[in-house]
């Protein structure tokens, strides 16, 4: 401080500094408020290893899919899925989509999990045959799927897209083969 201010001086440039202080803190908190908070969606609300690619990531959605419903987790499990999925029923015939059922939006998703799967109770739900093809912030995974004792061969389609950074589900058809006469 310059001892040559006066004490009126010296009050008013202390005061201003604080001034500047409380206004700096008020400033950081408010960034801090409003930063987006980190996802709990997808794959980021599971515990993957550091250092996870998409393709691990995706896997990780599509096989946690399996073992909530296996548990019937319905609030984990509508957390890997986004806001606008859907679900579809290509009751094996592929080529006719007509004939599909569908549920659209996480109201009819819950719905058909809790009144239709976790009734039936499965003991397993294990995908395998992964594949996965990306396309920037979407990716197309084809799987079989073992539900039980049913094996469903390269009879599911899923399509997840990368949301603030999270991969989740948009869509998962299934029955996707053919009939067996």
């Amino acid at each position: 401080m310059n001892p040559h201010l006066s004490p009126w001086h010296r009050k008013e440039t202390r005061f201003r500094r604080l001034h500047f202080l409380a206004m700096a803190l008020l400033l950081a908190l408010l960034l801090a408020a409003c930063r987006e908070p980190p996802s709990t969606a997808g794959s980021c609300g599971l515990n993957l290893p550091a250092g996870s690619d998409d393709h691990a990531a995706i896997a990780a959605v599509i096989n946690a899919e399996g073992q909530l419903v296996v548990a019937q987790e319905i609030d984990a499990l509508m957390a890997l899925w986004s806001e606008s999925g859907y679900v579809a029923d290509a009751k094996h015939t592929p080529e006719q989509i007509d004939d599909d059922r569908f549920w659209r939006g996480s109201d009819a998703i819950r719905h058909r999990y809790v009144r239709t799967v976790f009734p039936g109770a499965p003991a397993a739900v294990i995908p395998s045959d992964l594949i996965v093809q990306i396309d920037g912030a979407r990716a197309e995974v084809s799987a079989t799927t073992h539900i039980g004792d049913e094996v469903a061969t390269a009879g599911d389609r899923w399509v997840l897209i990368k949301a603030r950074g999270c991969w989740v589900i948009e869509s998962l058809t299934y029955n996707l083969e053919p009939a067996t006469p």
